[in-house]
């Protein structure tokens, strides 16, 4: 009796420890599920009634605001609206979700990798709606750096799945920088490089060029440099008529700001670029990147071709493949 009470202990116990090593690796598993949803897409979980009201015009207002340096209006971000009893199941795979909840206290909680990965989650709590819209207003600058960091982690995700290989920007540039295959050289001159995608009614655009180390400096007048240095490199390098040129919009001065890229400090620069004479235009982003190690100054840019087509997600994808960028040791 004594051995059969022995062996009955010894099966329950085993049986516990596979059940919880089998519970415990279902719950990675799900923990480690991969985040799902369109680029720039954003699930905002609130309540009907404060989405109608000051709260959802909040998050419009700030979620939504206008991408700098688009012809064309468009959001930071796609929103889509639930109640949050809907916040379930594969809604809660979303790569990027705002969470509003009305509670006793006031507060914010960035989640990371909460229900999948990548991903980011945002809960604002606060017992008033003028509470949650002044949390809102006083974090949106991190909320959306930490959605757009997480997106761009994403896209360039997708990115590496399929890559082109491109030797001259290590042997002319001395850096690597991961171009999707869809992408080929259009003009490969010395310290120039032009890579371009045929899309649709257009094309997305890549440059690669060196200028003398210190060629930008930073003060007053460092947008009106800028433009001048891309005025005269797109004149000289981008085909367009005889009597056009491809350069700065002059109706719109750029939007310019500090950048790091592959740790090195960059200017970054967003605004319109235009062909006068054949009513061509669309939006660019220069990257100006002091290269002190060795003693130049690097510049990428980007820039889109398509006309009456958003551009948003077409820029978003030309920054990311910039951002891959790595100087070679």
């Amino acid at each position: 009796m004594k051995n059969l009470m022995l062996a009955l202990l010894s099966l329950v116990v085993l049986y516990s420890c596979s059940e919880s090593k089998s519970k415990t690796k279902a719950t990675s598993q799900d923990a480690m599920a991969h985040s799902v949803g369109r680029i720039n897409e954003l699930s905002v979980i609130v309540d009907n009634e404060l989405w109608k009201g000051a709260v959802g015009d909040s998050i419009r207002k700030y979620f939504g605001a206008e991408v700098p340096g688009l012809p064309q209006e468009e959001p930071l971000f796609s929103m889509r609206q639930m109640p949050p009893v809907a916040f379930s199941g594969m809604a809660r795979k979303n790569r990027t979700f705002l969470k509003i909840e009305k509670t006793a206290t006031n507060g914010i909680n960035v989640l990371k990798n909460k229900f999948a990965t990548p991903q980011v989650g945002a809960v604002i709590s606060g017992t008033t709606d003028e509470e949650i819209v002044d949390l809102i207003r006083q974090n949106v600058d991190k909320i959306v750096r930490d959605y757009k960091n997480v997106e761009t982690v994403e896209k360039q995700k997708r990115i590496k799945k399929s890559l082109e290989k491109i030797p001259q920007l290590k042997n002319n540039f001395g850096i690597t920088m991961k171009v999707p295959s869809a992408y080929r050289i259009a003009k490969d001159e010395d310290k120039f490089m032009w890579i371009r995608k045929d899309i649709p009614q257009g094309s997305m655009n890549l440059m690669v060029y060196e200028l003398p180390a210190k060629a930008i400096t930073r003060d007053s007048t460092t947008v009106s440099q800028i433009i001048k240095m891309r005025d005269s490199i797109g004149a000289l390098n981008i085909p367009t008529s005889a009597t056009g040129k491809f350069i700065t919009e002059k109706a719109y001065a750029p939007y310019l700001f500090e950048n790091t890229l592959d740790g090195k400090f960059a200017l970054e620069t967003k605004g319109i670029w235009e062909i006068k004479d054949r009513f061509m235009s669309g939006p660019f982003v220069n990257y100006i990147i002091e290269d002190e190690a060795n003693d130049r100054t690097l510049v990428l840019e980007g820039f889109v071709f398509a006309p009456s087509v958003r551009k948003r997600d077409k820029m978003f994808e030309l920054e990311a493949i910039m951002k891959t960028v790595s100087f070679i040791k």
